[in-house]
């Protein structure tokens, strides 16, 4: 008896480590095995001081049960994944991480991992700028920028431009300042080939359809010397990464992207403009656009120069519905030959640069013909006439500003005027800082200055009011 002792004595620390093992063992093969009613939910694992079994919810899964007892839901149905009241609980398409994304008209003032929702117009207005009021739209909630009073909006969208009212008598300095290009013909970021369509927004900035450089190049407020390549720029194609003889450009604030007419491979797409973007996305198929605007409801107008017609989509649609051009290539009051570019009001009366016919266009919403608001009068160069009508704007008031490019000229039309007024150029084709070569895209900056592409010597320039 006392020898058995003995042995066992012996071998029991040999016992205990063989019993831990195994036990260790069958463990590790009930969460292989999932015996322990996890669920599809969770995850088995093994506290490492008890070695007992014990469930964990997975990842974008909260535990609604108790710590013994685990019930496993969806995150984003309990609390809403804690994202608070003013965002939507989805998750990581990889990771299937919780992801909080702030609702319309907040603004995440937190991080990426943590967002914290704030009110858009507690945060720098709403990006409104300090001439405009900010509030919320009745529908979407989304912001909307109301002009102070004496300030006129000179962008069509949910995030407008307020500039100073321009009086219709207004004067422009004749000497323009070069604010993009300049240095001749090429495809470096101080050159321009083929300036087209423009946007001002609020901060100057200042963004081009560089046309044969095949790309939307963006020039900072200040910086005159180097712009940036923000879509294209590899060269014409159709892929993603390309463009192909961009000739319009506008920035929905909305989504902070761009929305470019990339004609030549008939096709409207969309790019962000948040840093490291390498590709858009198609918009709108087999259009061969040539002109863009929107109107407050975020409605998309496009200009199609073969078809002769302009049509307005809703984003995300690419059926759109015809609103100007209902009867094809001509020049009677239903037809356009050639339209080019667009205005559109608050009231989605749409402005059309009727380009081979001399005129510009005014299209009240549902109607079925047009009404000539300038030219009108066959090609040529009084007053009374245009020749070949490009860029245009036109004001809450009703007043027209057209690019008259045939003519190198920008020209004024009031209401129901029966001839145009001479802004700036009209010296004949040059380069001096009071000539224009070409004229194309035209738009306005916040304090009243007009902004021109002057395609044929590859720049844009800047006319102040004097």
């Amino acid at each position: 008896m006392v020898l058995h002792g003995r042995l066992l004595y012996a071998w029991l620390p040999l016992l205990v480590i063989l019993l831990q093992a195994f036990h260790g063992r069958f463990a590790e093969g009930s969460c292989g095995n999932n015996k322990d009613g996890c669920g599809r939910d969770a995850i088995c694992g093994i506290d490492r001081k008890t070695s007992a079994l014990r469930c964990i919810c997975k990842v974008g899964y909260t535990n609604t049960g108790s710590a013994v007892n685990i019930v496993c839901k969806d995150s984003c149905t309990v609390k809403n994944g804690r994202c608070g009241p003013h965002a939507t609980c989805s998750h990581h398409a990889k990771t299937y991480a919780v992801k909080c994304t702030c609702n319309a008209g907040y603004i995440n003032t937190g991080s990426a991992v943590k967002a914290v929702c704030n009110d858009s117009c507690t945060i720098n207005n709403g990006g409104c700028g300090p001439h405009a009021t900010c509030s919320h739209n009745a529908n979407a909630n989304a912001v909307k920028c109301t002009c102070k009073a004496g300030f006129t909006k000179t962008r069509s969208g949910s995030k407008v431009i307020c500039t100073a009212k321009i009086r219709p008598n207004a004067n422009w300095l004749q000497n323009g300042v070069t604010v993009a290009g300049g240095y001749g013909q090429g495809g470096a970021t101080n050159q321009l080939n083929s300036p087209l369509g423009l946007f001002v927004d609020g901060n100057q900035t200042v963004v081009i359809a560089d046309m044969w450089n095949h790309r939307i190049m963006q020039w900072k407020n200040g910086n005159t010397r180097n712009g940036h390549v923000v879509a294209g720029g590899k060269g014409a194609g159709n892929g993603l990464r390309q463009l192909n003889g961009p000739t319009d450009v506008l920035i929905d604030e909305e989504t902070n992207s761009l929305i470019i007419c990339d004609q030549g491979n008939g096709r409207v797409v969309q790019w962000s403009r948040r840093r490291g973007t390498k590709q858009g996305k198609i918009l709108i198929r087999r259009i061969t656009c040539w002109g863009l605007a929107m109107d407050e409801q975020r409605y998309l107008y496009v200009s199609d120069y073969v078809k002769h017609e302009v049509r307005r989509y809703q984003l995300g649609k690419r059926i759109g519905t015809l609103v100007a051009g209902v009867n094809g290539k001509g020049a009677a009051l239903n037809q356009l030959n050639g339209p080019t570019y667009l205005s559109v009001d608050r009231h989605q009366n749409v402005y059309v640069s009727d380009n081979n016919n001399n005129r510009v266009m005014k299209w009240y919403k549902g109607a079925k013909e047009g009404v000539v608001i300038a030219g009108g009068q066959g090609q040529g160069n009084a007053l009374t006439q245009l020749y070949g009508p490009q860029g245009l704007f036109v004001d809450t008031v009703g007043t027209l500003y057209v690019v008259d490019a045939g003519n190198n000229r920008v020209m004024r039309w009031t209401r129901q005027a029966t001839q145009g007024t001479l802004i700036v150029g009209g010296n004949s084709a040059g380069a001096g800082a009071n000539q224009l070569n070409g004229p194309y895209g035209l738009s306005f900056g916040r304090f009243g200055s007009l902004y021109v592409t002057d395609r044929s010597n590859y720049r844009v320039q800047r006319f102040s009011i004097a």
